[in-house]
């Protein structure tokens, strides 16, 4: 990624031909889940949720991943009782009204990887909105706390502390080890794309390399709240993932964080892009 943080002194406005190429398969799956929570309906399965997923991102040219899209209803929006990996693999869970979903997809385009997470529900359901509306303060912490180069577990206890404050649990917690974001990277383009337990092999090299490298270096590619996170953001690209739970209920966002080597605090972090679903819905209600 050096190719991207060296080139990277300017803010998110100005964007290199690299990070272009990462906003643009961020954007694509975002594109694929809001066209997939739009035909949503009562009785449909996660696992066909995440059939649709693929399949409309392989009509797009999608053929690798960094893994393979998910999908979540109803209390597995919130990974009530989840205890092995194998639990977060869709399921025959059906959709009923009022019922919150998550669809995270990680799709590779072109050589460039998003990892992306969207919440939404199927009709009313005013916890929910609550949770989606109370993690625009999550972003903005975040980012805030990059940019002062606060160690990363830090960050990671900080959010924590503001999930108390408002009430909810965390349950990025209970993804493999309790990560709250990950790196990403240029995938090199093969004929044949094969996954292992849903992730993309080509992938897994590059987080398995970037751990080997950071591991001597003394940093990770797993921002977890452990020891081994106990360093400032390392320059390059994270897929951050934020995730409330509340009785039943979860929703997280999952976007790409930019962090650089610049020394100027507005250049040194930003979001990759703040034209999302998730912002827009905030910006909307602000201005409502």
């Amino acid at each position: 990624m050096a190719s991207v943080t060296s080139a990277t002194s300017a803010a998110a406005g100005e964007l290199t031909a690299e990070l272009r190429g990462f906003r643009e398969v961020q954007r694509l799956a975002y594109d694929c889940a809001e066209a997939v929570a739009a035909q949503l309906k009562p009785g449909v399965t996660e696992r066909a949720a995440a059939r649709m997923q693929r399949e409309w991102l392989r009509e797009r040219g999608v053929r690798d991943w960094f893994h393979l899209p998910f999908a979540w209803f109803g209390d597995r929006t919130a990974f009530v009782n989840f205890r092995v990996p194998l639990q977060f693999f869709p399921t025959n869970r059906e959709l009923e009204p009022g019922m919150a979903f998550i669809l995270d997809m990680a799709p590779v385009h072109n050589g460039f990887t998003a990892d992306i997470g969207y919440s939404g529900c199927l009709g009313l359901n005013p916890v929910h909105d609550r949770l989606l509306a109370d993690l625009e303060a999550h972003r903005e912490l975040i980012l805030r706390e990059v940019r002062e180069r606060r160690p990363l577990r830090e960050i990671y206890e900080d959010v924590d502390r503001l999930m108390v404050r408002q009430g909810y649990a965390n349950r990025h917690r209970a993804y493999p080890f309790g990560v709250i974001a990950h790196k990403i990277d240029r995938v090199k383009q093969r004929r044949w794309s094969p996954t292992l337990f849903g992730f993309g092999t080509e992938s897994l090299k590059g987080l398995a390399s970037d751990a080997l490298h950071g591991h001597r270096d003394g940093w990770s590619p797993l921002w977890s709240p452990y020891t081994f996170s106990d360093h400032p953001p390392q320059p390059g690209l994270w897929a951050v993932e934020p995730h409330l739970g509340f009785r039943g209920t979860g929703a997280k966002f999952e976007e790409i964080l930019v962090v650089t080597d610049s020394k100027d605090p507005q250049e040194s972090a930003f979001w990759l892009d703040d034209d999302l679903p998730h912002v827009r819905r905030w910006q909307e209600e602000k201005a409502a």
